[in-house]
């Protein structure tokens, strides 16, 4: 079954499980549909606390996101962050299962790897310690945790060369997607 176009404007909803059985829905704009990224906008992050890389907030609550949802077989999203005043602080990709798109309902599992490309060209692997947990409790597989592995390793790879993340990201600025959704941004 094909998926479906989305059109700049609507709305979908990301059911994101992080297993064992903690839901997180997330409701974002989309700005674009190339046929192969979608590129949504969060206005502001509904957080409990910052999340951190490097030592350093790079994700405030309240603060702003630029979200790309790859179609296929893609095991990462992407993820444009900033500080709530709007200040860029880098690039973030979650490593999980390829994005289920039907309709306004998308639903991907979290891999719990993370991939931190900091503005200031800082790669770092997140979150390691609760991948090898998830892995000894049995909650990720093994042949998830293997591709979910191998994903990371691709993406910090292709940081170190300068061939991640991908033009399309680099484009899509705050300025840019606050534009395609309209004024009062």
């Amino acid at each position: 079954m094909a998926e479906p176009a989305y059109a700049a404007g609507g709305m979908v909803e990301i059911h994101y499980l992080r297993p064992p059985d903690r839901v997180q829905v997330f409701r974002q704009e989309v700005v674009d549909d190339d046929g192969t990224v979608v590129v949504t906008y969060l206005d502001a992050a509904q957080l409990k606390k910052p999340v951190t890389a490097g030592g350093r907030v790079v994700l405030e609550p309240g603060a702003p996101v630029v979200w790309f949802t790859y179609r296929g077989e893609t095991w990462h999203d992407v993820g444009r962050f900033h500080l709530a005043d709007g200040t860029f602080t880098g690039i973030y990709a979650n490593v999980l299962t390829p994005v289920r798109m039907a309709g306004a309902r998308w639903d991907t599992t979290d891999l719990f790897l993370d991939v931190w490309l900091g503005a200031d060209g800082h790669v770092e692997l997140l979150d390691r310690d609760e991948f090898h947990a998830a892995v000894a409790q049995g909650v990720v597989s093994a042949a998830d945790a293997e591709r979910a592995f191998t994903e990371a390793e691709r993406l910090i790879q292709g940081a170190r060369q300068g061939a991640w993340p991908p033009a399309h990201v680099q484009e899509w600025t705050l300025q840019r997607a606050r534009a395609a959704v309209g004024p009062g941004r």
